[in-house]
């Protein structure tokens, strides 16, 4: 319990003490009327015949007063400290009372078909639903959320979290056989064609980068011709050469079935193949994976991951404006409005949660009551009488007031019964 719960707990329980001791005062005070009652009446019946019927109503009230108080005091300790018989008996009793509440509690609340009724009463579905379909409940739940998933992410150790996923990653990454997966990959895409897009970028990039360089293709065919080559000759040369090349890529860009084409098309095919079933290419690409994932690199890979991911996970929680946020409120409305309007999903849910309560019913009802009754035996004997005269003397102290004016009314009446019948 929080402290503000202990501090509510506390001012009622206050409240409570201070009208208890209120209705004693009461209760008490009728007692010692009807006494000075009576005491005047007996005093002054001789002399006022009449005034020995309000003796015989103050004498029957001062003895249902008195049976009365007797009973309750009895009820919490000894009255007036006198350990007469069957006195006391909440603190005598408190551990049979608490396993008696604990037993109540199984039989009449902890039971299957009680549950079923109750849950079918409640409809925990469409109520939900009600609930979470307004935005004030879905951004509640949703901060509520984040702040419990802020909490769990200041918590974790980070060194646990990046050996975590570095055990994931050699798991994962480095333990499995990347070569024959990645050649049936491969061989998919070859045979759906759906590397001819990256086939004619390539050719577009060529193309931009030979109109681009023509100087540097008539000046490297100038410098590796012979020096008794005329230069206007390596110009040509280098002019026709580069001529030649724009010719070459744009047919291979232009024409989808250039030979070319068809070229990359069958070394590619060939290289899944052997990605799949040739011993060193197998050997060549596992090398590869663990050259570029080595052990220092999985380290530096899980590291960053974390830290990227935990920094946006709490820059999402902290901003209410974030994306995550309200995709979040937006799909907790969406699920509240399906929960309160499609009533094939509600009994679907509604039948989950019965079975799921009744199954920790069913299970756990033993521990659950035990918790009375575990929770009553740690009591000391005062403190149980003390607890229970708190909550309930208040109105146990009706029944002295109830008897004193009882016993007052029936007095007068056996009184008058009596002078009616013998006089």
């Amino acid at each position: 319990m929080t402290s503000t719960g202990l501090g509510l707990a506390a001012v009622n329980d206050a409240a409570k003490a201070v009208a208890l001791r209120r209705m004693k005062r009461l209760a008490t005070s009728l007692l010692v009327l009807f006494a000075a009652i009576f005491a005047v009446a007996f005093a002054l019946q001789h002399s006022y015949p009449w005034l020995e019927y309000v003796r015989a109503a103050a004498e029957g009230g001062m003895v249902g007063a008195l049976a009365d108080w007797f009973a309750v005091t009895a009820l919490f300790k000894h009255p007036m400290g006198l350990k007469i018989p069957h006195t006391a008996i909440i603190p005598r009793k408190k551990d049979q009372i608490g396993e008696s509440l604990g037993q109540f509690v199984q039989e009449n609340f902890l039971s299957g078909d009680v549950v079923d009724t109750k849950l079918r009463e409640l409809d925990v579905s469409r109520g939900v639903g009600t609930w979470l379909a307004k935005e004030a409940s879905a951004t509640r739940v949703v901060q509520e959320v984040s702040t419990v998933a802020r909490a769990v992410l200041e918590v974790l150790d980070d060194r646990d979290i990046l050996a975590l996923l570095e055990s994931l990653a050699k798991k994962h990454m480095l333990a499995p056989e990347w070569s024959s997966t990645l050649g049936r990959i491969m061989h998919r895409v070859v045979i759906d064609g759906h590397h001819k897009p990256a086939v004619d970028l390539l050719a577009e990039r060529a193309g931009q980068w030979v109109d681009a360089n023509r100087q540097m293709i008539v000046s490297l065919v100038a410098e590796r011709s012979p020096s008794w080559v005329p230069a206007v000759v390596d110009t040509l040369l280098g002019e026709k050469l580069h001529r030649e090349m724009q010719k070459f890529v744009r047919a291979v860009r232009e024409n989808p079935h250039h030979s070319m084409r068809l070229s990359i098309d069958v070394w590619l095919e060939k290289f899944a193949t052997d990605m799949q079933s040739d011993e060193e290419m197998i050997a060549k690409v596992e090398a590869l994976k663990h050259s570029l994932l080595g052990d220092a690199q999985l380290r530096d890979l899980a590291a960053t991951s974390w830290s990227s991911i935990k920094a946006a996970l709490i820059d999402a929680m902290e901003n209410p404006e974030s994306e995550l946020r309200k995709s979040m409120i937006a799909a907790i409305i969406e699920l509240g409005g399906r929960l309160r309007d499609d009533v094939q999903l509600a009994s679907k849910v509604n039948g989950w949660v019965s079975t799921a309560v009744r199954y920790v019913v069913e299970n756990y009802r033993g521990q659950i009551t035990s918790l009375i009754t575990d929770t009553v035996a740690r009591w000391d004997g005062k403190e149980t009488s003390e607890k229970i005269e708190l909550q309930v003397g208040r109105d146990l102290q009706f029944i002295r007031i109830n008897g004193t004016v009882v016993g007052s009314l029936a007095g007068l009446v056996i009184f008058t019964v009596a002078n009616a019948l013998l006089r």
